[in-house]
Formats: structure tokens, sequence, C-alpha cells
């Protein structure tokens, strides 16, 4: 069994993702139990003054703030915020984007901040633990507040209420929760304030975009073989000139995958390429020095306390303040969303230029055109995907509505960014799916002629899954296919 141990020691998107997806199973640390412990003994002592207000703790939430509560309601108190902030909506979030909520969530607790009982955290371990994936809805959220509403549907199954994916099928929570917690002050509070519905999102955004720069990468290396592009605008000595990192490295890349090609060695009878080709270093480049930035964003936020508000013990405070706002996410997530997609727009560009009949190449990639459209509607495909991707890459955080009777008078629309975010992620994957069919099919058109290891490599692997195309057929089961075997990369 593999286990993680949850500490202080530093949490990096890629980890969070592993152990979210890979089967660990989840433990406290011996420290971070001790912290847990010492911020709520000291809550409970602060509790126990009277006439001292804590917010969200003896008084109402949001615009009640001052309202007090009796401390024989205290307990009560939370339970109903937790009922009442359950007003998620719209499609169920991914039960892998749950899984990484649950991690994010448990993580952020354990910093000894936020006033939680030992018992209640572990009851979200055992959640994670055993697979019993709360049901969250993707629409109700603000980004500021933190994700209130998705969650209290997160975490409603650790005192018995809402509804669990529990071995593929939905039940009520209580039927596998037969020991509901028994909420302490402020707990309510900090398990519905905090960003991990946004940070969920965004973890499992910045690894799947890594995964797709690279793949971009490879797949239009081989379209610029099969286009018979030049190598010298991959030249070192061009992008030393500029210097901008990820430039640089998608130059290096491109030199590294296609060395020893037969294809890109022999004499060109064209002077220069499209920009969809020439410019690959400096779009690609520009969304990988825009994925670094994000990550390193999603990192900070991912080993933080974010609900609210936040307790420390040894300095005797108790302060309500802004660490469940999402806009130091919200505003990175709107900038991948944007990268992502311009992986898509070139790669669609490439993807048109294999079917123009141009350099040698049949048009739209078959033997006997007319007779056969062969390549045509992939294209169109790619097209309408790329035109979804650029209406979604409007900011998110741009907007903000004020809520809670003014109180909550700005707010970051971070969950919409995220949500947005994984909508452009899947469509690009599509996008360079159809690339890598059309690029495929192209090289064959290509033979005897060889192209570089790299290349060849990814080409008979990929005839593994998807066939040349001889005549018309079906295609869509062919872009299927092609999809998954870009997953897979």
């Amino acid at each position: 069994m593999k286990t993680h141990i949850i500490s202080t020691k530093f949490l990096k998107p890629q980890t969070a993702y592993e152990v979210a997806a890979g089967g660990y199973k989840l433990q406290l640390s011996p420290d971070t139990k001790k912290r847990i412990q010492k911020c709520r003994a000291y809550l409970d002592k602060k509790t126990a003054k009277k006439g001292v207000p804590i917010y969200g703790v003896t008084t109402g939430f949001g615009s009640l703030c001052n309202i007090s509560v009796d401390e024989t309601q205290l307990s009560q108190l939370q339970k109903n915020l937790m009922m009442s902030h359950a007003c998620g909506t719209g499609p169920r979030v991914p039960v892998e984007i749950v899984k990484l909520m649950l991690l994010l969530k448990i993580q952020s607790l354990s910093y000894g901040c936020s006033g939680v009982q030992v018992e209640t955290v572990e009851a979200l371990i055992n959640l994670f633990n055993n697979d019993i994936l709360p049901v969250v809805y993707q629409q109700g959220s603000l980004g500021a507040s933190g994700d209130l509403a998705p969650l209290a549907h997160l975490c409603l199954p650790i005192i018995g209420l809402g509804e669990v994916d529990y071995k593929g099928t939905i039940i009520p929570a209580a039927q596998v929760i037969k020991k509901p917690v028994e909420l302490k002050s402020k707990e309510g509070l900090a398990l519905l304030n905090g960003t991990q519905f946004m940070a969920a999102y965004g973890v499992w955004a910045a690894v799947q975009a890594q995964r797709l720069c690279a793949a971009a990468d490879l797949i239009g290396a081989m379209s610029l073989e099969a286009f018979d592009g030049r190598i010298e605008p991959f030249f070192p000595q061009v992008h030393n000139a500029r210097a901008h990192k990820g430039q640089v490295e998608t130059a290096k890349n491109f030199r590294a995958i296609l060395k020893g090609s037969k294809i890109i060695e022999q004499k060109k009878q064209h002077v220069q390429d499209p920009y969809s080709f020439r410019c690959i270093p400096q779009v690609h480049g520009a969304s990988k020095d825009a994925l670094a930035f994000v990550a390193n964003a999603m990192e900070t936020e991912i080993n933080s306390v974010t609900d609210n508000p936040t307790v420390f013990p040894d300095e005797d405070l108790c302060i309500s303040a802004g660490n469940f706002h999402g806009q130091p996410i919200a505003l990175p997530m709107d900038y991948l969303a944007l990268a992502v997609a311009e992986l898509g727009s070139i790669s669609e560009r490439r993807t048109y230029k294999l079917i123009s009949g141009a350099r040698g190449l049949p048009p739209f990639l078959v033997k006997n055109p007319g007779l056969n459209s062969g390549f045509m509607i992939p294209q169109y495909t790619a097209a309408s995907i790329v035109s979804r991707n650029k209406g979604l890459c409007m900011p998110a955080s741009a907007d903000s509505i004020p809520s809670s009777q003014g109180q909550e008078d700005h707010v970051s629309m971070g969950s919409n960014s995220a949500i947005k975010l994984y909508e452009v992620i899947n469509n690009t994957r599509r996008v360079l799916a159809i690339e890598l069919f059309n690029a495929a099919q192209a090289l064959d058109f290509r033979r005897p002629l060889k192209s570089s290891p790299a290349i060849e490599n990814l080409f008979a692997a990929y005839r593994k899954r998807v066939p040349f195309i001889e005549d018309d057929t079906i295609m869509y089961p062919h872009i299927s296919a092609s999809e998954d075997f870009l997953k897979g990369m």
C-alpha cells in the first residue's frame, strides 16, 4: 500500500496529482496532529471567554457577522452553515477533481491555523482512503469567501449528509458514514472557506498542460516533417538572440526530436515556412512560460491556509481576513486557458496546411481526391473546437458581482476560471489528436524517406492504434483513438 504522509513538507502540484490519482492512502504525521490539537485547544479556551466576539465562531456569517450566537448553539451554527451553503448545481465535478479537492482541503487544515478537530480531518481522510467521493456540483462558487457551495457538498458526508459516489453508485452518505462528526465552533466555516475547488482544477490543469506542451512539440515536429519544413528556424542562434526561456527550450527540443531525420536534411525547394511551422518555438515557448508562472502560483496555493478566520495560537491571534479570496489563482488560471488554447490554435493551422495539397502532398491527404473527401472534415472539427476555445478564453476573473448584502463586495469568479480551463484543456487535446491523425497520414506520403528515430518511434506506436486511410471511411472512431493515444503519451 502506498502511503502519503500529511505534513509541512512542501507539496508540489505533480505530487498532489499523483497522490490523488495513484491509489495512495493518507496519514497524518504526529507533528501534524499536534498542530491541529494545539490550535483547537486554543480556540476552545478563546471561545470560553465571555463578551469577545469572533467572526464565524461566536457570530453569524457574511453580513450577519454582528449577530452573536449563544455558546449552547455553536455546534448547530456550524451544521446549519454547511446545510444552507450546499447550493451547488449544474454538472457534477469529475471524481478525479473531487479526490484532489479532498487532498487539498486536508492539506490546508493540517497547518494548525484553522481550529478544527483532529477527528474532523481524519473523517476527510477516511473519505479519501476509501474512495467515498462526495457528489459535488460545478456551479455555485464566486471564488471568494472560499468555494462555499462546492466545499459544502464536499464536506457534508462527514456529518452524515449529502451524497457520495461509492463503487460507481451514488448513494446517501449516511449509508456509508456510520459515525458522523459532531462539529465544534468554527469547524463548518473552516471546511467551507478555502480555495480547494479552484485549486484542484488548477493542479489538474497544470499537470495536463505540461503533458500537452510535450505532446504539441512531438506532434508539431511530425507535422513539420510531413510538410517538408525547414530546420533553420530552430537554430540556437535565432533563439539566443531573443532568449525567452520557453522559446529557447522549444527550439532545443525540436532539434533533439528531429536529429537523424533524412527528411529534414534533404534540400528544400522553398525559402521559408508558414508561421504555424516557423514560429513554433515562439508560440509553444510562450505557452510553456505561462505554464511555469501558473504552476508556481498553484504550488504556493496548495501549501497555504485559505480559510477564515485564521488562528495563530502562539501569537494569541484570531484574525478575520481574506485568504479565501481566489484572485491569486483566478488570474493565473485565466492565463493558462489562453496559453493552452494557443497550442490548439496553431495546431489547427498546421493541420490546415497538411491538407492543402501543397509541397507534393495530395489534396486532403488521399490518393484519389474527388471520389474521396479524405481528411477534409477532421480539419473542420478542429476549427470548431478552436473557435469554442476562443470563447472560453474570455477571463472570468474580469468579472465581480457583490453578494451577502454588499459585505462581500468583490469576488474573483475563479471557480468559473477553473471550469473553463478544464474544458480548454480537454478541447486542446482533441485538436492535437486531430493534428496527429493528419500528420501521420501525411508522413506516409513521404516514404521511402525516413524521419528521425524519435518521430519514427511515435509513428510506429500510433500506427498500432490508427491505420493509414486509403479510401473514405467513418472517421470519428479514429479521432477518438487518436485522443486516447494522446492521453497515454
